[in-house]
């Protein structure tokens, strides 16, 4: 079956870098869309970065140019390169994944996709 699981989460602080790690398994890795979610609390979930056969990406206006989406084929693995980290960047990161291909904003809405990680937490904080 689809897994999905992150990590790389954690502290960092104000203007510093994280990344965060998608491992996948159970589905055609470079065939099928991911992409990053967030959710800090009593906040909607938030489509952050996508990245679908192409290979195609698309960024959330509130992280292009800080965060960068990749991916490595040989270890089924997504990435999210998080670089000037702000405080509203804190919250829980979430990857999915999804046989459906989008080459636009529904790349990275949540509604559009149907297997979930467990998440992994970034704290912003000096």
């Amino acid at each position: 079956q689809v897994q999905l699981q992150e990590s790389g989460g954690g502290s960092v602080q104000p203007g510093g870098s994280l990344r965060l790690a998608c491992v996948a398994s159970g589905f055609p890795f470079s065939r099928w869309c991911m992409a990053w979610f967030r959710q800090a609390p009593g906040r909607e979930r938030e489509g952050l970065a996508s990245f679908c056969p192409g290979p195609t990406t698309i960024y959330a206006n509130s992280v292009k140019g800080r965060f960068t989406v990749s991916q490595d084929t040989a270890k089924n693995t997504l990435y999210l390169q998080m670089n000037n980290v702000h405080t509203g960047d804190a919250a829980l990161y979430y990857c999915a994944a999804d046989a459906r291909y989008y080459v636009d904003y529904r790349a990275i809405v949540p509604e559009y996709y149907n297997y979930w990680g467990q998440g992994t937490q970034v704290t912003v904080s000096s």
